[in-house]
C-alpha cells in the first residue's frame, strides 16, 4: 500500500533515481531498500521507475487561441464604449453596440472580427479583458420623518411590487458632501423604474421638499411614460405634506419602505452605486455652478445608462433550508425591456425607436467624461494653465483613444482620487546663513569630509553650529558630489556640461 501522495512520490523519484542510476551494486541495494520502506512499493516496480530516466514534460500546450489581436483590440473599443461593463452585461450589448457605432461612421469592423465578437461568450469577454480590468468601492446614508405623517403613506415591501407596469418607480436621494458632512452641499435625486430598470437623476442644490417637487415635474417631463407610482425611503425630503400633497393631487401611488430595510428598495440602492457614484464619485460638490455641471453630466448620462447600458433582473427567487436560489433574466437596457413589455403602446415605441437610432454611443460617453473632468477640476479647485483643458477632445481623438485607454488605468476622471499635497519643509533651514559658504570649502577641497566642514565651520563660528547639524551637512554634501560628478559625466560625452546643476534650495526640500 502506497504510504505517500502521487506529489511525494514523483519528487522522490527524481531525487532519488539519479543516484540509484549512477551507483555501484551493492549502493543499489540500499538505495532501493530505503525508497521502498519510504513508498511502500513492490521492489520490482520501484527498481523499473528509479531504472527510467526522468521524462522531459511539455511545460505550455500548443497554441489554440481563435481571437487574435485585432478582435481583442475591437473588444476593448467596444467595452470601453459601453463603459467598462461586465462580460455578462457587455454580452447582450455587443451587437447593439457595433451598428450603432457602425452607423456613425466610428467603427468598419472585418466580417471575420465580427462573427468572433458576435460568438464570444461572457466568460471569455471577461477573460480577455482581465488585464485591462480595475476596481472601486464605498460607503452610505441614513433618514427619519415625523410618525403622524409616516402613518398617512403606506408601507410597500420589496415583494409587494409583483409585476407592475413601467411607471412605478423607486425614489432616493445620493449626497456629494465628501468626507466632510458640515454646510450645505448638492444632492442627486436617483428615480428608478422597477419593470424596466429606467433611471433618471437629477441634482438638487439643497435637500429642500419643494425644490424635490419641482425636480419631480421637470424628471416627469423626459420619462418615455407616466410616473404611476412613486416609492420612496422615510427621509423627511420624502415624507412630509408638500410631496404627499402633490403625490395625491397628481394621482401618484406614494409609498415608502420599511425603517432600516434597505433592501426593500433595492432597484434604486443598486442604481445609487452602479449609476450615480460610478458617474461622479464621492467629491464634495457645493453652489449653483457644482448643480449645473452635475445636470450636464446627467443629460448625457440619462440617455447612455438607458440605451447603452445591459443590466440583470430577477426573474425567480426560492429557498432550499438556509442556500437562496436566484434566477434572472438574459441582460437587457432599459430602453430594450421598455420595446419588449407589451403594456407599452405603439406611440411610445415609435418615438423610442426614433432617438434610439439618432444616439451615438461614443459621443454620448465623451460627454459624459468631458463633464466629469469639469466636476473635478471644480472640487478639487484645480486651476488650469489651458482653459482647453476641460472641453470635449475632437470625437475621433476620442474614438481613437479607447483601444489604448485601459493601461493608463482608471478612465473615469471622478473615480482617480486627489494628489496629496507634497509634504515641504516644516522647520526653518539651520544652514543656511553659511550654505554658500560650505559649497565653496566643497568645491575648493573635495575630498573633505562632512565632519571635516563642520568642525571648520565650528572654528570659524564657535556655539553656533552644534555636532547635531553632522548629518544634515552630510546630506547636502552627498548633493553637491552628485551634481559634481553628474557634471564630469555629461562633460566628456556631450563637450560641455549638459547637466543642469542642482540649487541647494532643491536639496535642502528633499531633507
Amino acid at each position: 500500500m502506497r504510504k505517500v501522495s502521487m506529489a511525494t512520490r514523483r519528487e522522490l523519484i527524481e531525487a532519488v533515481g539519479a543516484r540509484y542510476r549512477s551507483a555501484d551494486r551493492a549502493s543499489k541495494g540500499k538505495v532501493l531498500d530505503e525508497f521502498v520502506a519510504i513508498t511502500g512499493f513492490h521492489r520490482k516496480h520501484a527498481m523499473r521507475l528509479l531504472r527510467a530516466e526522468p521524462l522531459i514534460r511539455e511545460t505550455t500546450r500548443p497554441e489554440r487561441r481563435i481571437y487574435n489581436e485585432a478582435v481583442r483590440g475591437a473588444l476593448l473599443v467596444l467595452w470601453e464604449a459601453s463603459d467598462r461593463l461586465c462580460g455578462k452585461r457587455l454580452r447582450p450589448l455587443i451587437p447593439i453596440l457595433i451598428e450603432a457605432m457602425e452607423g456613425h461612421g466610428h467603427l468598419d469592423l472585418d466580417p471575420a472580427i465580427k462573427a468572433r465578437l458576435l460568438q464570444m461568450s461572457p466568460a471569455t469577454i471577461d477573460r480577455i479583458l482581465r488585464i485591462a480590468k480595475g476596481n472601486n468601492q464605498k460607503v452610505r446614508r441614513r433618514g427619519v420623518a415625523g410618525s403622524e405623517l409616516r402613518r398617512s403613506v403606506p408601507i410597500r415591501t420589496f415583494s409587494d411590487w409583483g409585476d407592475p407596469a413601467p411607471g412605478y418607480m423607486e425614489a432616493d436621494l445620493v449626497s456629494h458632501s465628501g468626507p466632510v458632512a458640515k454646510g450645505s452641499w448638492a444632492w442627486t435625486l436617483t428615480l428608478t423604474d422597477i419593470a424596466t430598470g429606467w433611471t433618471e437623476c437629477a441634482p438638487l442644490l439643497v435637500r429642500e421638499q419643494t425644490l424635490l417637487v419641482e425636480v419631480l415635474k421637470e424628471l416627469r417631463k423626459l420619462m418615455p411614460f407616466p410616473l404611476l407610482g412613486f416609492d420612496s425611503d422615510n427621509d423627511s425630503v420624502f415624507i412630509n405634506e408638500t410631496v404627499r400633497d402633490y403625490c395625491a393631487a397628481t394621482e401618484i401611488a406614494f409609498t415608502r419602505c420599511r425603517p432600516y430595510r434597505k433592501n426593500d428598495q433595492a432597484w434604486v440602492e443598486q442604481k445609487n452605486g452602479s449609476v450615480v457614484r460610478r458617474l461622479v464619485g464621492y467629491r464634495r460638490f457645493e453652489g449653483l455652478e457644482a448643480a449645473g455641471l452635475l445636470a450636464e453630466l446627467y443629460a448625457a448620462a440619462r440617455l447612455f445608462v438607458n440605451f447603452f447600458q445591459p443590466s440583470f433582473k430577477l426573474a425567480e427567487k426560492r429557498r432550499d433550508g438556509a442556500k437562496v436560489h436566484k434566477r434572472y433574466h438574459a441582460p437587457a437596457t432599459p430602453f430594450q425591456r421598455l420595446m419588449d413589455d407589451p403594456r407599452t403602446n405603439e406611440q411610445t415605441r415609435e418615438r423610442l425607436r426614433d432617438l434610439a437610432g439618432r444616439l451615438d454611443p461614443v459621443r454620448l460617453l465623451r460627454d459624459i467624461r468631458t463633464a466629469q473632468q469639469k466636476l473635478v477640476v471644480l472640487a478639487d479647485a484645480v486651476v488650469l494653465a489651458n482653459p482647453n483643458e476641460t472641453s470635449p477632445p475632437p470625437l475621433g481623438a476620442f474614438l481613437l483613444s479607447l483601444k489604448a485607454l485601459w493601461q493608463n488605468g482608471e478612465a473615469r476622471p471622478t473615480a482617480v482620487d486627489k494628489a496629496p499635497r507634497k509634504r515641504e519643509r516644516r522647520r526653518p533651514d539651520p544652514l543656511l546663513q553659511v550654505t554658500d559658504q560650505l559649497k565653496a570649502w566643497f568645491e575648493e577641497e573635495p575630498w573633505r569630509t562632512g565632519r571635516e566642514l563642520l568642525e571648520k565651520l565650528q572654528a570659524q563660528q564657535p556655539d553656533i553650529y552644534p555636532d547635531g547639524l553632522l548629518r544634515t551637512i552630510q546630506r547636502r554634501l552627498k548633493g553637491w558630489r552628485t551634481e559634481h560628478a553628474r557634471a564630469l559625466v555629461f562633460s566628456h560625452s556631450s563637450g560641455q556640461a549638459s547637466a543642469t546643476p542642482v540649487d541647494a534650495e532643491t536639496i535642502l526640500t528633499a531633507m
